[in-house]
């Protein structure tokens, strides 16, 4: 059952322990170590380098099914990619072995049913290892790039999510074969049971461990993605006027550089003729020259143009 308590930062973090202790297999994913004594939660995250916030997002998912999170901006990404890996890490090379070491103890391995069934587990294992390798050789190098700055290709998350799906179907098959056709003698059926009690624990750790990824993850990496398009385009826009500045500022005339930027002032023609001691038919003259050669014809474009050349000083600008 679900605890309905929303954790907090100013929360102790033995007392989230105390409410649900599934949440040790998490402290160590995002690289928190025991011996905390009574601090908060934000001072142990404080501490280990964890951004809180994302450490409640996924705290509160896991222990309370609250996943309130999509488009939020204060997600850490960096954050969620560190927990991740660290998670595939701990069940790929630790929790993985271990349940094959406690299930060959459990069953009779020269028996043909032993035999089979660790054939299962072992298939088990290595569709669990394909499905998280290919999100480390190809998700995760994705969302690196994109934090980078230098994502290319046709991938995006929704890609991973329209095929992302929970490799546990071996592992449910297992559990029903073991409880309904596996004999043992007392001694073993409880180590099969301890066994059995461990495999529907991990069972239950990747169901979370899934919906992390959909629930917090993917819409973390699909706002990231809509900021570095919006970075793109302002990225070719920026290039596009620096570069037509400098293929044809050096065609602008000195006075029309100063008529420019007494526009960027927001000085009417009749201003500009009296500021430049020039007539007002030869500021026309001037503008429309201007227009002509940069291909810029509104006053914000000019604007724009007069800051990435270095004509005006943006804070002088009224935007």
């Amino acid at each position: 059952m679900k605890h309905q308590k929303i954790y907090e930062a100013g929360d102790k973090m033995i007392s989230l322990i105390k409410d649900n202790y599934d949440l040790l297999q998490s402290l160590g994913s995002f690289g928190i170590n025991l011996g905390f004594g009574d601090k908060t939660v934000k001072e142990i995250c404080e501490d280990n380098g964890v951004d809180t916030y994302t450490f409640l997002a996924v705290v509160n998912l896991v222990i309370n099914g609250y996943s309130d999170f999509d488009n939020d901006e204060q997600l850490s990404v960096p954050t969620l990619l560190h927990y991740l890996e660290a998670s595939h890490v701990y069940y790929l090379d630790f929790q993985l072995p271990f349940i094959r070491r406690e299930l060959a103890e459990s069953i009779d391995e020269s028996d043909s049913l032993g035999i089979l069934i660790m054939k299962l587990y072992d298939e088990y294992s290595r569709e669990i290892r394909r499905h998280m390798m290919y999100e480390e050789q190809t998700l995760f190098p994705y969302v690196n790039a994109l934090l980078e700055g230098r994502a290319a290709g046709d991938y995006t998350i929704e890609t991973f999510s329209k095929t992302h799906e929970e490799a546990s179907e071996k592992l449910k098959e297992l559990k029903i074969l073991i409880i309904k056709y596996m004999p043992s003698d007392v001694r073993r059926n409880n180590q099969l049971m301890a066994t059995l009690h461990d495999i529907y624990n991990n069972e239950e750790w990747l169901s979370l461990h899934a919906q992390v990824e959909d629930k917090v993850f993917v819409p973390a990496i699909r706002r990231l993605e809509r900021l570095s398009r919006r970075s793109d385009v302002t990225k070719n826009i920026s290039s596009m006027v620096f570069k037509g500045g400098q293929e044809n500022g050096d065609m602008l005339s000195e006075r029309e550089r100063d008529v420019i930027v007494a526009l960027v002032q927001g000085m009417a023609n009749k201003e500009i003729a009296d500021h430049l001691c020039i007539s007002v038919n030869t500021v026309i003259t001037h503008r429309r020259n201007i227009a002509r050669k940069l291909q810029i014809h509104s006053p914000a474009g000019l604007t724009i143009y007069a800051i990435v050349n270095g004509l005006v000083d943006i804070s002088a600008v009224k935007l």
